[in-house]
């Protein structure tokens, strides 16, 4: 018997709305794309789940059901509710999986996740990127050569301001000479976080084989481990073993007096 994944994936769902070009490559969002090809995998179960929706789409069963979360964003981060991004907070502490990608490194929950602005340099010419595999052995990188070629996407340069990733997974160099980190992997509480840096709405990324290899790998490596509930603040709990009754002056010095 196949364990299933169960996959929610997050898009604002603005640009496809309101932009033509971004229309035409993804009609029915980048969400259902992306849903539509991890659901092609046997072991992968998906939903979506959109910004106008109520509760952003994300409520507590929604969540409660959701092994991975898959997060794009860009131009709307500040309407994400900061209720929600507790919600999301803990269900990642508990043990769920986040995948960010690309301009999601904006957004609320990425930032509170690593705690730090998340800030980066960018231009937008439709040059060529080259994404170094640094770790072949990697779950992640399983079935990618040594590196993936994109012919036009958005530069993201360095410097990037993300804490030291506990594996760094890609490399990326642009045709105008700038580097990014562009796969990133960290653990937070019981879940794990991976930022992947493709995926610019006015280019065909999410069709690319490779790329859509890289995210279904990330998906069965950012599953759960464990499912450990997680509670805010601290909790008094009973000893397992017996302790002697003591007499302790905590007034005191603890120094014997002569």
């Amino acid at each position: 018997m196949i364990d299933t994944i169960k996959v929610t994936i997050w898009n604002e769902y603005r640009h496809e709305i309101k932009n033509e070009a971004v229309r035409k490559l993804y009609p029915d969002g980048m969400h259902k794309v992306i849903a539509d090809f991890l659901g092609a995998s046997e072991d992968i179960q998906t939903c979506t789940a959109t910004l106008d929706e109520p509760e952003h789409g994300l409520t507590e069963d929604v969540l409660n059901n959701t092994d991975v979360l898959i997060w794009w964003g860009h131009i709307a981060h500040n309407e994400v509710d900061e209720k929600i991004v507790d919600r999301v907070q803990q269900r990642i502490l508990a043990g769920m999986g986040l995948i960010v990608l690309h301009s999601g490194h904006f957004a609320k929950i990425f930032k509170r996740m690593l705690g730090t602005n998340c800030s980066l340099r960018w231009r937008e010419i439709a040059e060529k990127e080259r994404l170094w595999n640094l770790e072949p052995g990697h779950p992640i990188t399983d079935g990618i050569g040594d590196y993936i070629e994109l012919p036009n996407t958005e530069m993201y340069g360095e410097r990037f301001d993300i804490p030291t990733p506990d594996k760094l997974i890609f490399v990326s160099w642009f045709e105008g000479g700038e580097v990014f980190r562009s796969g990133c992997c960290w653990e937070r509480g019981h879940g794990r976080i991976f930022y992947f840096r493709p995926g610019h709405e006015t280019y065909p990324i999410f069709y690319n084989e490779e790329i859509r290899k890289v995210i279904t790998n990330a998906v069965r490596w950012a599953k759960p481990r464990v499912n450990q509930g997680t509670e805010k603040g601290h909790h008094i709990v009973d000893p397992i073993e017996n302790i002697t009754e003591k007499h302790v002056d905590f007034g005191s010095t603890g120094v014997e007096q002569t």
